[in-house]
C-alpha cells in the first residue's frame, strides 16, 4: 500500500507539520493552531485522521494537536513525562503505534531541544524519521529554551540524540519540524536544502562530525536571542489550547482608531514598507506581511496589548490573523482596510527611505547617527564602522539610548529597518529607513566595514 507524506509549511515561523496516509487512514505530526489546513488535506485525499503525534511541547507556536484530536476523535500521542493538564495517549521511548497495517510509528527518546523530546520513526521499506527539534537539516534544535541553567546539559543530550538517530539506515528520510528559518534551530544550516536523509546528515551535519566537547562549545557560542513570546507558548501548549477562531475582526472607523492610538494600543500597518513609507497614519507601526510578521510582532509587543490590523484588503487581515493565532494572539481588537486616508483625519505621515549609497553620500556632508538593528550574531559577522548597534528586539527598552538628531536605520534587507524606523518615528524623532541589502550594497557603496 503506497504511503503519502504531505508537509505543511509555515514559512513565517520556519516550521513544518506533516500529514501521512496510506490512502485510507492518516496520522499528523506537530500540527499548528490553524488546523483547517490539516482538515482540508484529509478531505482532499479522502482519508481519516486517527492519530496525532507531538514531538515535544513547542516553544515557538501554539499547537493544534489537542484541538485536532478532539475534533476528529483521534488518539493524541504526547510524551508520558510531559506535565500536561489534559488526557492524552501517553507514549514513551520504544513504543510502537500501529496506525494501520502500513503505518507503524516507533517513538525514540531524543532529548536536547527539551528533556522529553521524542522523534518518530515510520518503519518500513522506505523509513522516515520525524525528528521535530532534534536532528535538523545541517543543524540541531537549540538547547536553551528551557532556561540558561539547562543549556549545557541539554546540548550534551542533543549531541547524543543526534548520534542515536544516526544509527538509522542511510536511506532514512529526515523530516524535522524546525530548521526552515525557525528560531528554534541552534544554527543556520551550512547549505540550503529542502530535503535530507540520515546518510546526508552524516556527511554534512556538524553534530555528526564533531566530538562532543567541540559541538557543545560551538552550539553554545552560536546561540542568539529568541523571540520573547516563546515564554508563553509552553504553558499554553501544556494546557491544551482550543482551536483557532479565524472569524473576521470587527471593523473600526477613524474615531475608534484614534481612541485606540491614544490609549497606547498597537495599530499595525500590514502593507509593504514602500507603501507605508509613502503615506501612513501617524504613530502606527509597519510590519509587512512580506516578512516574519508574527515573529517580530510577538517579539516586540508588550504581551496582552490589543492589536488593530490595518491593510489594503480583508484578505491581508485574514492572513495576518492566521499568523497571530499561531503564536497565541487569539483575536485582533479591530481591523481597518482600504486606503490610509480613510483611517485618520490627520495628515498622513511619510517615512524617508534611502540606500547604502545614499548613506555614503550624506556622511560626506553632515553627521548622522546610523543604527544597525540586526541581531548580535549578524553584527559579529560584520558591521559598519562607527554605528550604533541595538538589535530590533531590544529597541523599545533601549529607546532612550538614541541620540538627538537624524537617525538612519538599517538591517539586512530593509524589513526590520522599516519596523524599527516606524517605532522610532512614533516617538517624534527624525528617522530615515535604509531599504537596501546590506550584504551586497554596503561595501559596494564604499562604507567601511569591520567584524567583531
Amino acid at each position: 500500500m503506497a504511503i503519502t507524506i504531505i508537509p505543511i509549511a509555515t514559512p513565517s515561523l520556519g516550521d513544518r507539520s506533516y500529514v501521512v496516509h496510506d490512502g485510507e487512514v492518516a496520522f499528523v505530526v506537530d500540527p499548528q493552531r490553524d488546523i483547517d489546513r490539516v482538515l482540508a488535506l484529509s478531505r482532499e485525499h479522502g482519508v481519516r485522521i486517527t492519530d496525532v503525534f507531538e514531538t515535544h511541547i513547542h516553544n515557538d507556536y501554539v499547537t493544534g494537536g489537542y484541538a485536532l484530536a478532539q475534533q476528529v476523535g483521534a488518539r493524541y500521542h504526547v510524551n508520558a513525562d510531559d506535565p500536561v493538564s489534559y488526557e492524552r495517549d501517553e507514549i514513551r521511548d520504544g513504543d510502537v503505534v500501529e496506525v494501520s497495517p502500513a503505518l507503524h510509528v516507533r517513538a525514540v527518546h531524543t532529548p536536547g531541544h527539551t528533556y522529553t523530546h521524542l522523534s518518530y520513526v515510520l518503519e518500513g521499506d522506505e523509513p522516515v524519521v520525524f525528528s521535530g527539534g532534534s536532528l535538523l537539516f545541517g543543524s540541531t534544535g537549540r538547547p536553551d529554551l528551557l532556561g540558561e541553567e539547562h543549556k549545557h546539559e541539554l546540548a550534551r543530550h542533543q549531541y547524543r540524540s543526534a548520534r542515536t538517530l544516526a544509527t538509522l539506515p542511510d536511506e532514512t528520510v529526515v523530516m524535522p519540524t524546525h530548521g526552515f528559518g525557525s528560531f528554534c534551530a541552534a544554527t543556520s544550516a551550512g547549505e540550503s536544502t529542502d530535503s535530507s536523509t540520515i546518510g546526508r546528515e552524516r556527511r554534512v551535519n556538524p553534530v555528526l562530525s564533531q566530538d562532543e566537547e567541540d559541538y557543545v562549545a560551538s552550539v553554545i557560542a552560536g546561540l542568539d536571542a529568541y523571540p520573547a513570546y516563546y515564554v508563553h507558548m509552553g504553558p499554553a501548549n501544556a494546557a491544551g489550547p482550543s482551536a483557532a477562531d479565524l472569524s473576521a475582526p470587527r471593523r473600526a472607523d477613524k474615531d475608534e482608531l484614534r481612541r485606540r492610538l491614544e490609549a497606547g494600543e498597537w495599530l499595525v500597518d500590514l502593507r509593504h514598507r514602500t507603501a507605508f513609507a509613502a503615506g501612513h497614519v501617524p504613530r502606527t507601526i509597519n510590519m509587512g506581511l512580506d516578512g516574519q510578521f508574527s515573529t517580530y510582532l510577538g517579539w516586540l509587543i508588550p504581551w496582552g496589548t490589543p492589536v488593530t490590523l490595518l491593510a489594503d484588503t480583508p484578505e491581508q487581515v485574514a492572513e495576518a490573523q492566521r499568523e497571530l493565532v499561531r503564536i497565541g494572539i487569539d483575536r485582533p481588537a479591530a481591523q481597518a482596510t482600504g486606503r490610509p486616508e480613510e483611517w485618520t483625519d490627520e495628515p498622513l505621515a511619510t517615512l524617508p527611505t534611502a540606500t547604502f549609497a545614499d548613506l555614503a553620500q550624506v556622511r560626506h556632508h553632515r553627521e548622522v547617527t546610523v543604527l544597525d538593528v540586526r541581531r548580535v550574531n549578524e553584527w559579529r559577522d560584520g558591521h559598519l564602522i562607527g554605528v550604533l548597534h541595538i538589535p530590533l528586539h531590544d529597541l523599545l527598552k533601549r529607546m532612550d539610548e538614541l541620540p538627538d538628531g537624524e537617525i538612519w536605520v538599517h538591517c539586512a534587507s530593509g524589513y526590520r529597518s522599516s519596523i524599527a524606523s516606524s517605532l522610532i518615528a512614533a516617538t517624534g524623532r527624525r528617522v530615515v529607513a535604509i531599504n537596501d541589502t546590506y550584504a551586497t550594497s554596503a561595501v559596494k557603496a564604499g562604507l567601511p566595514v569591520e567584524a567583531a
